[in-house]
């Protein structure tokens, strides 16, 4: 009983520190929580605007690079301010940390919670944007969908637990980070199709978990076509011993971390 009561009171302070985040974030703004729709919105319209007579250019062609190209980003954006937010978090809590006995991980967990509810936000306008492109993907495909966005998050937190302690010490991780987002989007196929690269290029790239994502969840969503069953076999052992090895460093840096800040 004491243990439940333990796990109650852990999903609580989760989701307390979670709202919290997210109130803090737009508090101050004109906008407020509007901004966590306009800034994917906004990105799409740039890129949609300068690729889409490049990549695909006109009629039902276009109408499906739009799709694609909305989808990938909403779902890079999950990924690249989770990853953000789980590095910082326990340097942003660092009062927490120092002042009062919280668990570590809860801080962590819940700073990438706050980067799903911005995402479960941005999901509602992907399926607006799919309704009035008058596009239904097939039920498998959504399928794919719902669990890869299950993998991104699991990405998210296995990056989150092993920066979060190093970030206390490193603090160039943040910039190091910064410039590393910017080459993972451009060689993400977020804009242009994984099939414009050479064969070789293709099979490294999809060796990156968000790239095997994007790559997917496009072909899957508009096209109805999805991984080899070794494909997924791969990328779900990448996966699975990226979170193994987050862990583990994880409990190796945190005992540090209260001595750091």
């Amino acid at each position: 009983m004491k243990s439940m009561a333990k796990h109650e009171n852990y999903k609580e302070l989760i989701w307390v520190l979670a709202k919290t985040d997210l109130k803090l974030r737009y508090h101050g703004s004109v906008l407020g929580y509007l901004w966590a729709i306009l800034k994917p919105l906004m990105m799409f319209a740039v890129l949609n605007f300068v690729f889409s007579s490049l990549f695909n250019p006109g009629g039902a062609n276009g109408k499906i690079y739009s799709l694609q190209l909305f989808v990938s980003l909403v779902m890079f954006n999950f990924f690249s301010e989770g990853t953000m937010a789980g590095m910082l978090s326990l340097l942003s809590k660092a009062q927490l940390v120092t002042k009062i006995y919280v668990p570590r991980w809860t801080i962590i967990l819940a700073s990438t919670v706050n980067s799903a509810m911005v995402f479960l936000l941005n999901l509602i306008i992907v399926v607006f944007f799919f309704a009035i492109k008058g596009f239904l993907p097939s039920a498998q495909a959504i399928l794919t969908f719902f669990l890869f966005s299950i993998a991104t998050y699991t990405v998210i937190l296995s990056f989150s637990f092993l920066t979060a302690p190093l970030y206390v010490k490193f603090r160039d991780l943040s910039m190091i980070w910064e410039v590393l987002l910017t080459v993972l989007f451009y060689a993400t196929p977020v804009f242009y199709s994984l099939e414009m690269l050479p064969p070789n290029v293709q099979k490294l790239l999809l060796l990156n978990p968000i790239a095997f994502i994007i790559h997917f969840n496009k072909k899957s969503l508009i096209s109805d076509q999805f991984a080899l069953p070794w494909q997924y076999a791969t990328f779900s052992t990448i996966v699975i011993i990226g979170f193994i090895v987050s862990l583990m460093a994880y409990k190796k840096f945190i005992s540090e971390v209260a001595e750091k800040i």
